[in-house]
């Protein structure tokens, strides 16, 4: 279909629609049932655009891309932000925004200043091996295999463009059409596509918070598994599970058991396991459990995922990994690399690479462990102080606050297109536009059937400055006024 012919029937689309909102409002019926018109075809003319070219055939797109044309919680709550900025309540302050992951802070200065150094010679700056540069590569053997208690070689481990494409390499290199992989609930939301665009189809299997959870602090480790229903969700074409500790946005660090049961269960099913351990380094337990090193068997069919960004408070250098002691594995992850990016950054894998050493001889880990508990008290204490429950972290940098206590007036203005989502999303908007705190709402980590369990809270970042969360803790003070 020509382009010509597409934008015509756009035209057409719009003109039919306000004929029949003013059919509509000449008929005496509500303003609002012609804009819903409007909306309607409006979507329709789009669905039709995204489905055409503009000088060729029909063209139809992957589903996985295209199946979910509505908002997503990224675009719905930095919308809102931008909006609320600007209202009567939030104009002369700061909008204070704990929603997205990122960091507020600099990379330690021994990191840019590796990164300065690499920038500065040019084959650095040229493309670097499939596998990765050799000096990463390196770094990460030393660094792992003490871990994994012995001594891994460089076809033990793949560089990838970061941890979310190391994600997407190791499914493309094993899931074929049709086959199912299984996420635990609440699931980081990239897991989703990863898994359909290959054609994989995602199986669920939801953690089940603590009863009271809305009455108390809670610890990520009242979270649990129920093994019968991940038997039960295990299908002969269950391919792989995907497996998250430190776990956003819970908190949750599985224990030594946990992993244990899970691990077993997959080496009787014959399922591989995709392990993103991203946040290796921001564990507040006594020890880490690292699943791929509980069994010889458990290491054969499992694939690690590392990320500099979260170690390095670098999160847009885009510099990954995947550590499997399991070549023949990992080798499928590797194909996949190259046929989606050929190659990582190559400056920053050399300044990762020399980082990764200096951060164990400067004990970089243990030093932004113990900042991120501080961060933590900094944050928590307002909860504290003001008697509302959340789950206490035992990993990553998010916290999820219960606000079951907050009383929102019924007749609050929200936007029409959240008047169909969960609770937590009108939560969420409101906490933007009356205290100008930016959250994530977590039923977004959900699918519809499951979504209950956490339509009354909330997901806060931590990953800012002290002086940062201060100010955020000031702002959260005036939910005091609105307390049951």
């Amino acid at each position: 279909m020509a382009a010509k012919s597409v934008a015509l029937l756009a035209v057409k689309g719009a003109i039919r629609a306000i004929y029949k909102v003013r059919g509509l409002m000449r008929e005496g019926r509500e303003t609002e049932m012609g804009i819903k018109v409007l909306n309607c075809m409006f979507r329709r003319t789009i669905k039709r655009f995204l489905m055409t070219s503009g000088s060729g055939p029909t063209i139809k797109p992957n589903r996985a891309l295209t199946e979910n044309l509505s908002k997503d919680v990224w675009s719905l709550t930095n919308e809102a932000a931008a909006t609320a900025a600007n209202n009567s309540k939030n104009k002369g302050r700061e909008l204070i925004n704990l929603g997205q992951g990122f960091f507020s802070y600099s990379p330690p200065h021994f990191a840019i200043s590796e990164v300065q150094k690499a920038l500065e010679d040019p084959m650095v700056n040229q493309y670097a091996p499939t596998k990765g540069r050799v000096s990463l590569i390196n770094s990460l053997i030393q660094l792992y295999s003490p871990f994994y208690k012995t001594q891994l070689q460089p076809n033990n481990v793949q560089v990838t463009t970061g941890a979310n494409e190391g994600i997407l390499s190791c499914l493309v290199g094993l899931v074929n059409p049709g086959d199912e992989v299984i996420v635990f609930e609440p699931f980081f939301d990239q897991y989703i596509s990863n898994i359909r665009i290959p054609g994989g189809i995602v199986k669920y299997v939801p953690l089940h918070p603590p009863k009271d959870l809305e009455k108390r602090v809670t610890f990520g480790t009242e979270w649990t598994v129920d093994y019968d229903e991940l038997r039960a969700a295990i299908t002969p074409k269950t391919k792989a599970l995907i497996l998250n500790s430190p776990h956003n946005p819970i908190g949750k660090v599985f224990t030594r058991n946990e992993l244990l049961q899970i691990g077993q269960i997959c080496v009787e099913n014959n399922v591989f396991i995709i392990s993103d351990e991203v946040y290796e380094n921001l564990y507040f337990t006594n020890e880490f459990t690292r699943v791929a090193t509980l069994t010889p068997e458990i290491g054969q069919i499992t694939l690690t995922i590392g990320s500099a960004g979260k170690t390095f408070a670098a999160t847009g250098w885009r510099i990954g990994w995947i550590v499997s002691l399991n070549p023949d594995l990992l080798k499928y992850a590797s194909m996949a690399h190259t046929r989606i990016c050929f190659s990582s950054p190559s400056p920053f894998q050399e300044a990762c690479a020399n980082s990764l050493i200096l951060a164990t001889e400067k004990d970089y880990f243990e030093t932004m462990r113990q900042e991120y508990i501080r961060k933590f008290e900094i944050f928590t204490s307002v909860f504290d102080e003001l008697r509302l429950p959340y789950t206490k972290p035992e990993g990553t940098y998010f916290v999820l606050v219960d606000f079951s206590k907050v009383k929102i007036p019924a007749d609050y203005p929200f936007p029409e297109e959240l008047k169909e989502k969960a609770k937590d999303f009108r939560i969420s908007y409101w906490l933007i536009n009356e205290l100008g705190v930016v959250a994530i709402p977590p039923t977004e980590f959900y699918i519809k059937e499951h979504e209950k369990a956490a339509e009354n809270l909330l997901r806060f970042a931590v990953c800012k400055s002290d002086d940062y969360l201060q100010k955020a803790v000031e702002r959260l003070r005036l939910l005091k006024d609105h307390l049951d």
